[in-house]
């Protein structure tokens, strides 16, 4: 008996392989996309700027304007947002229709004809092309990012949701890390690659293609979207192994009892339901705040703080790297420590670092001439802060979109995150510059504010959704909101209540 029940234990201590290759094969074409298209197009940027000048000047005979030339690249980079916000906005209606594996599949068709135009913007002289591909990149990543965490949540079992949850995370950094090394001169860094450094998109997306196929549709989906109980059975038995599945059917079926007569919903059906406003508002807040945290800020104050300690500029490259690195590992970190702490540890203890971090990094910037140590003491806290992002906001965000919602409700769920993740991206992209020039070092206060609050929040209202299941965590959340309490019917299944 206790032989049995310690191969048991041992069984849950690591997620089947079957699973990890899952998690791998939605990451690849998904996240991964949202991360590299975001810093793969920081190295050519000099380069994008002679092309579309001699473009110009080969079309009308006359130098670009500096202002033209501003608002062309200014569009390049930022219409990768208004893409991601189109992309979010269907993410979740393609998932319903189509399925999670099925809108992952055919997400890649943006990446592939996104990496054809802009591979071919050089050859043909047509700088428009660049704009439409990273339009489409855009929209690639907006999907990417809404389905591909709705995928990993529904395979997974419930004591690794949150490790699975985390290759979300973990994978946006690779992609950041791998974009960065990519764009070195040692690779496809120089003058004559940068059109092929661009349509490396279609790489991952081809991997994607190739691997996903392999491995099941979501089973919460296929039970209780499409009633295919032998098809939910046989994804199980593939993800979870033959001898760990029937627990988590159970589960499955449980929520889909409780599901009987409720259709998926629509955005605007969830902000009529009073039932989640609670969840709502926590999603919004923290989808919100993952952009308007400082994280931006600090990636933008980094090259500035390497100079200052001494770094040559032909260095600072590497130093960015060294940046992405840390926060690949962080994320790493969170993955292992996730199941162990828990959610709400982590998302509040990274804010709380965080908001130490501003108060310092305002100091030290603030004194960087004052002497010799305080370029280094703000080099030490970029890093501090990257670490404290990816060890918390980074990581668990995407995770408790996925937990605070049941089946019928999350695809509308991820849809309204998303749109307000990418919305944030924009404003603070747009709004930033002006911020950085009328407070200069003291806008790290602003973030200070927004960290604070959020660290406050989260542990006031969010409830601990570790090992618990969707109808669990439900129920916790109801009762810790003092919302209207949940019934339990006889056979123990918990009745949520859904007053509209």
């Amino acid at each position: 008996m206790n032989l049995s029940e310690g191969s048991a234990e041992s069984k849950k201590e690591f997620p089947n392989k079957s699973l990890l290759l899952a998690l791998c094969a939605a990451c690849i074409g998904g996240t991964f996309q949202y991360g590299y298209n975001i810093s793969v197009i920081n190295a050519p940027t000099v380069y994008v700027h002679n092309f579309i000048n001699q473009t110009w000047i080969d079309r009308y005979q006359t130098d670009i304007s500096e202002d033209v030339l501003t608002l062309l690249w200014s569009t390049i980079v930022s219409i990768f947002t208004l893409g991601g916000l189109i992309g979010a906005s269907i993410g979740g209606t393609l998932s319903v229709k189509l399925g999670r594996k099925g809108t992952l599949l055919t997400n890649n068709i943006f990446a592939l004809i996104a990496a054809l135009l802009m591979g071919l913007s050089y050859p043909t002289g047509l700088f428009e092309l660049l704009i439409i591909g990273r339009l489409l990149t855009g929209m690639n990543a907006g999907i990417g990012i809404c389905v591909q965490p709705l995928y990993l949540g529904e395979i997974a079992p419930t004591a690794f949701r949150g490790f699975m949850g985390m290759g979300t995370s973990i994978f946006i950094t690779i992609g950041i890390l791998t974009g960065q090394v990519m764009g070195l001169k040692e690779l496809l860094g120089r003058e004559e690659y940068w059109p092929i450094l661009l349509s490396t998109t279609c790489i991952p997306a081809f991997l994607q293609l190739l691997i996903l196929p392999c491995f099941p549709e979501s089973p919460r989906y296929l039970l209780i979207d499409k009633g295919d109980y032998e098809g939910c059975k046989k994804a199980l038995k593939q993800l979870h192994g033959t001898a760990g599945y029937e627990g988590e059917q159970e589960d499955i079926e449980k929520e889909k009892n409780n599901l009987i007569g409720f259709k998926s919903k629509k955005p605007w059906e969830l902000f009529a339901d009073r039932s989640v406003r609670w969840q709502l508002l926590t999603i919004f807040l923290l989808n919100a705040a993952q952009q308007l945290n400082g994280i931006n800020a600090i990636y933008f104050y980094a090259d500035y703080v390497f100079k200052q300690a001494g770094i040559p500029d032909d260095k600072i490259p590497y130093a960015t790297v060294g940046s992405g690195a840390c926060e690949c590992l962080t994320a790493l970190t969170c993955g292992l420590l996730i199941e162990s702490l828990g959610r709400k540890v982590l998302i509040t203890g990274g804010y709380t670092l965080m908001s130490i971090c501003c108060i310092l990094f305002t100091l030290t910037l603030t004194f960087q001439d004052a002497s010799p140590v305080f370029p280094y003491l703000s080099m030490a806290c970029v890093f501090a802060f990257i670490l404290s992002f990816g060890l918390g906001p980074g990581g668990v965000t995407n995770i408790l979109t996925t937990e605070l919602f049941t089946q019928t409700s999350r695809p509308a769920a991820y849809m309204i995150a998303g749109s307000v993740n990418w919305l944030s991206f924009f404003f603070i992209s747009m709004v930033f510059p002006f911020i950085v020039i009328g407070l200069q070092q003291y806008c790290f206060l602003v973030f200070l504010a927004i960290c604070s609050l959020m660290a406050m929040y989260i542990f006031l209202v969010v409830p601990e959704t570790k090992n618990k299941t969707f109808l669990e965590i439900q129920s916790v959340f109801n009762s810790t909101s003092n919302r209207k309490p949940s019934s339990v019917d006889g056979s123990g299944t918990t009745l949520l209540a859904t007053s509209i």
